[in-house]
């Protein structure tokens, strides 16, 4: 049978023109877009700064707008726990997802890792970046460790955004207290990690992910993990945790799950301001298991602190 001049072929899947000349011509548009397309992409490698001490920390860049988002982590995490948050923010903001020294890529050259050490790895960050204002996002222990960060760079920081964290910054937590949570990480960290880390997920957390962050928090680096959260306990033995909110005068916000009680009344005693925001029926990892929910809580967090309306 033969083909009229207006039949086409399917050629890899696609419609082409069954004569060569009309297909080698295709080819070479294709080609000519492909190229163009390639030359201008623009990838985004992560990157390294050196803390105050000299040590590396891994960071990675993604989008524009301003205000910038910087994003730290919690204990015995990395960037990665940011992977629902880095696409949706990174439309409208620039974003920056870092390791802390100790955790992920990020070097491990420190005897101690503490709250105003890991502080200043984020201040290289947004050192490195030329950000001129940012707003530190800070998850768990993060939330800490944010205030410390502002501490050391008070002109680029325009607020603080806690995620399941601050819920009482005059916590008055004993020694006997601090050792009985220590004790349990020091005698076996993988297991004690696991038992630590499952009180903190909902039973209905996804089963698959609720397996992942409790296996990959006790694989982490038992001597960071455990200087880490000596020194973030220790915050709260003499109110070092609220001395270091009292030297900061920018707006506090928190996207915080239901699982423990909020004292607004006590955290406002050292900040500038503070809100929290609750989601409830969440647990300590609501970045991961509710993403939808707590982006669209987390955005609006952001457009107060900058001044913008969010619906």
């Amino acid at each position: 049978m033969k083909m009229k001049k207006t039949d086409v072929v399917l050629i890899d899947g696609r419609p082409g023109a069954k004569q060569g000349s009309g297909h080698l011509a295709g080819l070479v548009v294709w080609l000519v877009l492909w190229l163009a397309t390639a030359a201008n992409a623009q990838v985004q490698w992560p990157q390294v700064a050196l803390s105050r001490d000299g040590v590396p920390i891994a960071y990675e860049v993604s989008g524009n707008g301003e205000p910038a988002l910087v994003f730290v982590h919690g204990w015995s995490c990395d960037s990665r726990y940011w992977r629902a948050q880095v696409p949706y923010f990174a439309r409208k903001h620039r974003v920056v997802t870092l390791d802390l020294a100790g955790h992920g890529h990020s070097g491990t050259n420190r005897s101690s890792y503490t709250m105003g050490d890991f502080g200043e790895d984020v201040a290289a960050v947004v050192r490195a970046t030329e950000n001129r204002k940012v707003v530190l996002i800070g998850h768990s222990m993060g939330g800490i460790v944010i205030a410390e960060a502002a501490r050391c760079i008070p002109e680029s920081v325009a607020g603080l955004i806690g995620v399941d964290t601050l819920q009482n910054i005059e916590y008055p937590m004993t020694s006997e207290e601090l050792e009985k949570m220590v004790a349990p990480l020091e005698q076996d960290f993988p297991t004690g990690c696991r038992q630590f880390v499952g009180r903190m997920l909902l039973p209905e957390t996804d089963p698959n992910l609720r397996e992942w962050i409790m296996a990959d928090m006790a694989a982490a680096p038992p001597t960071v993990a455990l200087s880490a959260m000596r020194a973030m306990l220790s915050m709260y033995l003499a109110g070092a945790a609220a001395k270091a909110f009292d030297a900061i005068r920018v707006p506090v916000m928190t996207v915080n799950a239901d699982l423990w009680p909020v004292n607004a009344e006590a955290n406002r005693r050292h900040m500038a301001s503070f809100e929290a925001v609750i989601l409830k029926k969440a647990d300590h990892f609501l970045m991961m298991n509710r993403p939808a929910e707590f982006n669209h809580a987390l955005e609006k967090a952001i457009g107060k602190i900058a001044g913008k309306k969010v619906p």
